[in-house]
């Protein structure tokens, strides 16, 4: 194939059974089973193993993966020293990317890569991904503590994935409605193809790199506005807006000037992302708890309809990033911690298709279509 096609869109990089789209009728599968049943059914623990393992568990092995995470929660000291040092103002991607790294220089000496998937790669592979899921939302809670001057609150044993994520990020356990939604929202941020940053965590599987550097470049590719950071875009964006009076004028003037409005169309889907319908359903049922709907809530409900009427014939509609952030908005969590939140869902997926790539590896060695010079001679510095 010689043709050039920008972004790689459209060609086929990999063979893979972990999740599938139809971008027509607006389905997302993992291993074959809808996003909106495990959304609404499942949990973070349970969703992740089937995306590693590739079937659903069972009680025993669910409680054991389950047990599993729980004990590899705590980092050691080195890592939060690091994070101490780090300039409080900086990026948390940045952060996420820098503490992932440096976990390959405190748990390694473990490496066993065959590059033939044999017997003792699966149990390495089992246990770096224990690891590393159970890490990532460590990491991203300590980071909100320790960036305020504070020593981080320690991980517990006895609360769920989504209830010790918030636990330690807010400092206080969390209300149920709110540890549910966290769940939820893990669950459906958890895997989605063959997107940018599973493509960089692949690419760099593929070289048999340590997990951990494997696991930073992903996030590296994740912190872009176009990938993981739309969901915080979204939230300025409304707030730029301000109330649902002004979105006509608002939109007008965007689409006069041809600018990004955040959140709508996914190259993906020609129809509504179906995980931000069942993320505005929890929307809904939040602030039906709460009593009120949000300023900011009404504002995006008032710019989906807007949108729609102009861009609903060309299949844009909102994407997952659309109603993640307002949720996150509401349970008190800084903007720019979204996007490694993103990462703490989709560090299950990222996982998954390490290991997917090790069994059958082979390095990626893309071509490139050459549109410089022909050869030229060299001609030496007091001649030019």
């Amino acid at each position: 194939m010689n043709e050039y096609l920008p972004g790689l869109a459209g060609v086929p990089a990999t063979k893979s059974n972990i999740s599938s789209i139809d971008g027509e009728k607006g389905v997302l599968a993992y291993r074959g089973y809808d996003i909106r049943d495990l959304a609404e059914n499942s949990t973070f623990e349970e969703t992740s193993l089937l995306l590693l393992d590739g079937a659903l568990p069972t009680q025993s092995e669910l409680d054991d993966f389950d047990q599993q995470l729980r004990g590899e929660r705590r980092v050691k000291y080195n890592v939060r020293e690091i994070m101490k040092y780090l300039p409080s103002s900086g990026s948390p991607m940045e952060m996420l990317q820098t503490a992932v790294a440096s976990l390959g220089m405190f748990y390694g000496g473990e490496e066993i890569l065959t590059d033939g998937y044999e017997e003792e790669d699966l149990y390495y592979i089992h246990a770096m991904s224990v690891k590393i899921i159970s890490r990532m939302a460590t990491i991203v809670a300590m980071w909100e503590h320790v960036r305020n001057g504070y020593d981080p609150v320690e991980p517990r044993t006895d609360l769920t994935h989504a209830e010790n994520f918030l636990y330690m990020l807010k400092g206080h356990e969390p209300d149920p409605v709110e540890a549910r939604i966290m769940d939820a929202c893990l669950v459906l941020h958890a895997e989605h193809t063959i997107n940018a940053s599973t493509f960089a965590a692949m690419v760099c599987g593929s070289t048999l790199a340590s997990p951990f550097l494997v696991i930073a470049a992903a996030i590296g590719t994740l912190a872009g506005p176009l990938h993981g950071g739309a969901n915080q875009r979204v939230v300025e964006m409304l707030d730029e807006i301000g109330r649902p009076e002004n979105v006509k004028d608002w939109l007008d003037m965007k689409l006069a000037d041809k600018e990004v409005v955040w959140g709508m169309g996914h190259r993906e889907y020609k129809t509504k992302d179906p995980r931000a319908i069942f993320l505005q359903k929890m929307m809904v049922e939040y602030a039906e708890k709460k009593g009120n709907l949000s300023p900011m809530f009404e504002t995006a409900l008032a710019l989906e309809e807007a949108c729609e009427k102009e861009l609903g014939s060309k299949g844009v509609y909102p994407n997952v990033d659309y109603y993640s952030g307002i949720l996150y908005t509401e349970m008190g969590i800084p903007a720019d911690q979204f996007t490694p939140i993103f990462a703490v869902s989709r560090i299950a997926g990222w996982m998954a298709h390490w290991r997917e790539q090790l069994k059958d590896n082979r390095i990626f060695r893309p071509t490139q279509i050459y549109t410089g010079y022909d050869f030229r001679d060299y001609v030496p510095i007091d001649k030019r």
